[in-house]
């Protein structure tokens, strides 16, 4: 191949506008002797011949993570239904299986205590309003005093 026609080709290259085949007679042209005016790209054409040689091996996750991830999923699921086994058989003793307390005492105080539990978060909420309001009227009385 001339001198004149390798530059040309060259030109494409770096344009990117080579084919597969131009691509492949300048890798070729490359690979033997070449004029010392292009010394300079057989480096180049030759890094990537070696390149297509190398296989990098694909990683894999390893087995032994697989079968970590099974006995905690395994182990999660048995303390799932023994959570549950627990609640059913040793549950609170006065409400039935469908949930209903049979003791009218019982389902009183019961009531009596959510509903104490109930006032108690809502005491709180009150409270935390009543600050708020307390802020927001201080608040109001220190921009009044700054318009003027």
């Amino acid at each position: 191949m001339e001198l004149v026609e390798i530059k040309a080709l060259l030109e494409k290259y770096f344009d990117g506008e080579t084919t597969l085949a131009e691509e492949k007679l300048l890798a070729s042209y490359f690979s033997g002797e070449v004029a010392p005016e292009l010394e300079a790209y057989k480096s180049y054409f030759g890094y990537f011949a070696q390149e297509k040689e190398v296989s990098y091996p694909v990683r894999q996750l390893h087995s032994s993570r697989k079968q970590q991830y099974t006995y905690i999923s395994i182990a999660a699921a048995v303390v799932v239904f023994l959570g549950i086994g627990y609640y059913t058989f040793f549950g609170t003793p006065d409400v039935g299986r469908s949930g209903v307390i049979k003791d009218p005492e019982v389902a009183y105080k019961e009531t009596e205590k959510a509903l104490m539990m109930l006032s108690g978060h809502i005491n709180k909420g009150v409270e935390s309003v009543q600050q708020l309001e307390k802020i927001e009227k201080s608040k109001r009385k220190v921009f009044k005093k700054e318009k003027k």
